[in-house]
């Protein structure tokens, strides 16, 4: 299943010598094949790279009056790919531009029956954190969130990562020992989080109510000063932009109705746009991950349920750090334009709906209310509903299937923007190599019939 990098036109500007050039006055000199190839290597990274954002760009643009070009282009759909990846969020076009950058695998079409970042990685509260319960979740969201703090740079995009503080609440004894079992398992792998008391949670959230009065009393927290908020919808563009620069085509508007087998190896997807042969099928569906394996006759272990969020007006800056209450089954974070970002966890029930309810604005509002009470008199802006795709152990599914070309990286549940830029480095050099990254193997799905579980439970609640 190891691609080798699709087949490219030399760039214009050499003089095809078969390895000679001419100098100024018109004769040859001889070239090493390493000088060439680097030289090959510059003029294709010039040719496709994004044209930069910058100040000075800016004030060009603005002054000539020239259109910026746009960020990524339309294709028609072609008739054969390297690889297809399904779903164009945040995970499906980060693996997509890391095979096209660090690997060289340019031939891919990322394909979605919506718009780009239309699903679970638009509607996600963009929340990220890494101090997790199991050594595997531990390191597998911290390179996730040291990715995202050099995203920006890297993308040339800015993606909005705030590193602002990420609070977990304890309400009892029982709570406390969980925080700290999750510090140390954090601390053993380098990652800073610390239990907090009560008046270290009133200087960092002046807003909760630590008094003894509350009828869930905050007895201390889980602090976590690397987490924070990174802004979804530039993640998402920022990809888009890079990976397109880099060659991969993106199809949104493109369902994929059927996959085509043979015997047990994929050759292909039909779409409502037409026939497709590729030897590589990536599922980076999330919520739709059931139906999608369907297509080669795969059960995934996922329900799907839906998961609503709300913002309230905007106000000022009242709120730091993002609040999470595992108890209260609910999470507060503050928007850079001053919205309050309420969620709760997961809908009791299986469903595909993205309708949002009164039942949980209901819900939401009360169990704020319960942590900070003086936000009463704010009113409610907007609330909306998107797809989890949930598995018993509350951990990814990520790698190979026994259809061999069928991967998947889906069962992310309520977390799985914020793994969005380490789970697309890993399943690219599972497609570029045909082997397992390290970071991933915990994941398997062979995992639930051997009875190797990644239980994170009692971390991933309402960790979205």
């Amino acid at each position: 299943m190891a691609l080798a990098s699709s087949a490219w036109t030399e760039p214009t500007g050499f003089t095809g010598t078969g390895g000679r050039e001419k100098d100024g006055v018109g004769s040859t000199k001889a070239e090493s094949r390493g000088a060439r190839l680097g030289r090959v290597a510059r003029a294709v990274g010039e040719a496709t790279r994004p044209r930069r954002y910058s100040a000075g760009a800016l004030v060009a643009h603005g002054v000539t009056g020239r259109p910026w070009r746009p960020a990524w282009r339309h294709h028609e759909l072609g008739s054969t790919y390297d690889a297809v990846i399904v779903g164009a969020g945040v995970h499906g076009l980060a693996t997509a531009y890391h095979l096209a950058r660090d690997h060289g695998v340019r031939k891919v079409a990322v394909l979605d029956k919506g718009y780009l970042g239309g699903g679970s990685s638009g509607r996600t509260s963009g929340i990220v954190w890494s101090n997790y319960l199991t050594p595997e979740g531990v390191r597998f969201y911290d390179r996730s969130l040291r990715l995202y703090g050099e995203l920006s740079g890297e993308l040339n995009f800015n993606v909005m990562f705030s590193p602002r503080g990420h609070l977990t609440l304890a309400h009892s004894d029982a709570s406390l020992r969980a925080m700290r079992w999750r510090a140390e398992v954090s601390k053993l792998h380098g990652v800073d989080s610390e239990v907090v008391g009560p008046e270290e949670v009133r200087r960092l959230v002046p807003l909760a109510d630590v008094s003894s009065r509350a009828r869930y009393p905050i007895m201390g927290a889980l602090y976590h000063p690397s987490g924070g908020t990174v802004r979804h919808d530039a993640v998402n563009w920022g990809y888009a932009r890079a990976a397109d620069a880099l060659g991969v085509e993106i199809h949104q508007g493109t369902e994929v109705l059927a996959i085509s087998t043979a015997g047990d190896r994929v050759t292909g997807v039909t779409t409502n746009r037409g026939e497709v042969s590729t030897p590589v099928v990536v599922s980076c569906t999330a919520g739709w991950a059931s139906l999608v394996s369907d297509m080669v006759g795969l059960s995934m272990p996922i329900i799907t349920r839906p998961l609503q969020a709300a913002v309230t007006e905007p106000v000022q800056v009242l709120l730091d750090a993002v609040v999470v209450s595992g108890t209260l089954d609910v999470q507060v974070s503050q928007t850079d334009r001053g919205e309050l970002v309420l969620g709760a966890s997961p809908d009791p029930f299986a469903s595909y709906s993205m309708r949002g309810s009164l039942e949980f604005t209901e819900e939401v509002a009360g169990r704020v209310l319960q942590l900070m009470p003086s936000v009463a008199p704010m009113r409610l802006l907007r609330q909306w509903s998107g797809l989890c795709d949930i598995t018993p152990d509350l951990s990814p599914i990520m790698g190979p299937t026994p259809v061999e070309g069928f991967l998947v990286d889906v069962g992310w549940g309520t977390n799985g923007f914020m793994a969005g830029p380490a789970a697309g480095q890993a399943m690219a050099e599972l497609v570029a190599t045909s082997r397992t990254p390290e970071l991933m193997a915990a994941f398997d799905l062979a995992r639930f019939a051997e009875g190797r579980l990644v239980e994170e439970r009692d971390a991933a609640g309402v960790g979205h």
